[in-house]
């Protein structure tokens, strides 16, 4: 982070002063006490368990020289020392302010911002190792997507990055409006509109105008990229900012042909515009989607004017985030591990990439996917049907939803139902045979990566 002024600081979250310490110039920002560093901008959260205001004199014990709080206690008074205090309405909107006010300090970075239903994280790792083949790039680290996670994102930027590819998750309206704010992306992908969030939501044109609030700010000199095979994306337009589309099914501008499915990796073409480009691009990840999710990197990276051939480099060093398709081979059986999180459209994505792996016996392990409201069980009940359809022989499932899956399967012979994790993994351990590929998938909060380490450990 480079440095900002006490005033600066202050201006750009609309508070007021309760105290000016000695300290002028701050370059790092932290909502957590326990990972203060020295001279540290601390500023107090609230949550549904905790209060930040009540951690003042802790965050400043631990090296916090100010402090930015919604609410002042008596306790904390006699306690400030050398540290400045300043007082806003509400913390977490002063967080969003200072990164907005932050990320227009910095003049020469392009931000590329990432949304959708599913494939946001995979969409980013791939987009980063596109862009990393010419610039200096900054991606979002771990699951800092949201209203909190974001700005904390930005504040580890500087004038020595060319690139913030950065990713932005959302529940409800106006989170992603927000984020773009603060952010405010040259670029956005959005990679697909689901049913994840339909909770809240209610309805799948709900969430695109909730995904589309990533172009709020746009003008245009602004460019929106799209999967266009997606049914809602493929329709949009706008005479604001311009829009690029790209397509596995040859409807886009950047369209993959002569598409190559292996077991850990994929290959294709790029048709763009009528012409088909000789380089042949290689992708170290399975998967159709994982093709389109390439195709939306590769527009960005032509975009920001990268050749083709160094976009392929780029894709042939593809880094993922751990737990998302992670194929480990075992002396005995093949793990695939997708267990950070899920939704009906990558459950049937992960089918697709187990279709492809060589084996004896397809075993899929799932659970329960959340926020997905008054459809819920028609959505476990259509993963249970396509998996049954796409060449899983056993499904294993944990969870609420157990029945529902069973409907879909429809085969009550090779359908084993758990009501927790400890008992599904014994079973799994007493019946796994050499040449199994065993799929494991869930929403985060089962913790299905416990199931992997067992398994890991056979």
């Amino acid at each position: 982070m480079e440095c900002l002024t006490f005033d600066q600081i202050l201006n750009a979250v609309n508070g007021k002063t309760l105290v000016r310490g000695k300290k002028s110039l701050f370059n790092k920002v932290s909502t957590d006490t326990r990972k203060i560093e020295e001279g540290s901008i601390f500023i107090a959260l609230k949550g549904e368990n905790f209060n930040g205001n009540e951690f003042i004199c802790k965050a400043i014990e631990n090296g916090a020289s100010l402090c930015i709080v919604d609410e002042v206690l008596e306790k904390n008074a006699k306690q400030y020392g050398d540290s400045s205090v300043i007082v806003v309405r509400d913390t977490k909107q002063a967080l969003l302010d200072l990164a907005e006010y932050y990320r227009k300090t910095l003049k020469n970075i392009k931000v590329v911002g990432i949304t959708g239903s599913t494939g946001k994280t995979s969409t980013k790792d791939i987009t980063c190792s596109v862009l990393q083949s010419e610039f200096k790039v900054f991606k979002t680290s771990g699951n800092f997507n949201n209203e909190i996670g974001l700005p904390l994102m930005i504040f580890q930027l500087d004038n020595t990055y060319d690139v913030a590819v950065l990713e932005m998750g959302m529940s409800n309206l106006n989170e992603i409006h927000r984020m773009a704010k603060a952010a405010r992306p040259d670029i956005a992908i959005i990679t697909n509109i689901g049913i994840s969030h339909i909770e809240n939501l209610k309805t799948r044109e709900n969430i695109l105008k909730a995904k589309l609030e990533i172009t709020d700010f746009f003008n245009e000199n602004n460019i929106l990229i799209v999967n266009g095979d997606n049914d809602l994306l493929s329709s949009i337009s706008s005479s604001k900012y311009k829009i690029i589309k790209t397509s596995a099914s040859g409807n886009g501008d950047f369209n993959a042909i002569n598409l190559e499915l292996n077991e850990s990796s994929s290959s294709f073409k790029i048709s763009s515009h009528g012409k088909v480009e000789k380089t042949k691009f290689n992708i170290t990840v399975p998967g159709k989607h994982n093709i389109e999710n390439s195709l939306l990197a590769i527009a960005c990276g032509r975009k920001l004017g990268i050749d083709y051939n160094k976009i392929n480099s780029g894709l042939e060093n593809i880094e993922m985030t751990s737990m998302r398709l992670d194929i480990v081979k075992r002396e005995k059986f093949t793990i695939v591990d997708d267990s950070y999180n899920a939704s009906p459209d990558s459950m049937k994505a992960a089918i697709e990439v187990v279709k492809n792996i060589p084996g004896e016996r397809k075993i899929a392990v799932f659970g329960t996917m959340r926020e997905l409201g008054e459809e819920a069980f028609n959505g476990h009940k259509d993963v249970g049907e396509y998996a049954a359809l796409n060449g899983i022989d056993l499904l294993i499932t944990v969870g609420e939803f157990n029945k529902a899956y069973g409907v879909g399967f429809n085969n009550i012979n090779k359908h084993k139902e758990f009501l927790n994790t400890e008992e599904a993994t014994k079973y799994i351990e007493s019946i796994i045979n050499k040449g199994d590929v065993v799929l494991v998938k869930a929403s985060r909060l089962m913790k299905f990566e416990n199931i992997v380490k067992r398994l890991k450990e056979i």
